[in-house]
């Protein structure tokens, strides 16, 4: 999968940085989440948990195993978008993923930098949406007309997604933060998540 990330986005020079690793961040990462939800909404399926429970921590679930996929290409992303040279001048996506794993490693200082955070982000998000908009699926009667069911659908993903992007934007937030560049050069200040989110409430509230 990394590679052809590295592929891809090597070969796709034209884009801006900022759309090239948009877009391929969320082809890795939108796969791997509904797959995973599945398998483990199956092996859920065999436990005692309520069947409503069982969906929220599937999505909990594929929300974790999203996080550890995406997060190294979050790294890689967000180090290139901070990049203030011209975009003529910034090394490419391969080069850039290079050179941090030579600085600091694959650990958490380097490739998984803010994993704790990319962790919090998806699976709280997934865990809240999936388990959301299932449970709350079965509730409404289903429509035979194709237009209303839609709108029945699309209005049930709405509110949970928006329900779960407001209880996950600490995470989102802190996760920025921790993997985007620090205030002082040379000075980290926000080390871990929960730290980060601590220091961003005393500070700016």
């Amino acid at each position: 999968m990394l590679i052809l990330y590295l592929f891809i986005a090597e070969v796709t020079t034209m884009f801006t940085v900022r759309v090239e690793d948009r877009q391929v961040c969320q082809g890795t990462h939108s796969d791997p989440k509904f797959f995973t939800f599945e398998q483990y909404k199956k092996i859920l399926g065999f436990t005692s948990l309520s069947p409503g429970l069982a969906l929220s921590v599937a999505g909990l679930g594929a929300g974790l195993t999203e996080a550890i996929v995406v997060n190294p290409f979050e790294v890689v992303k967000v180090s290139l978008q901070a990049n203030r040279h011209a975009y003529a001048e910034q090394p490419s996506t391969f080069n850039q993923a290079r050179q941090i794993v030579q600085a600091n490693g694959f650990g958490l200082q380097g490739l998984n930098k803010g994993l704790t955070s990319t962790l919090g982000r998806h699976g709280v998000f997934n865990m809240i949406y999936f388990g959301f908009y299932f449970n709350v699926k079965n509730i409404f009667p289903v429509y035979q007309d194709p237009t209303l069911e839609f709108l029945r659908k699309f209005a049930i993903g709405l509110v949970s997604g928006t329900i779960a992007s407001c209880v996950n934007i600490p995470f989102d937030v802190a996760k920025s933060r921790i993997q985007g560049p620090q205030p002082i050069p040379g000075e980290i200040k926000y080390r871990s998540c929960f730290q980060t989110m601590a220091l961003i409430y005393r500070e700016e509230g």
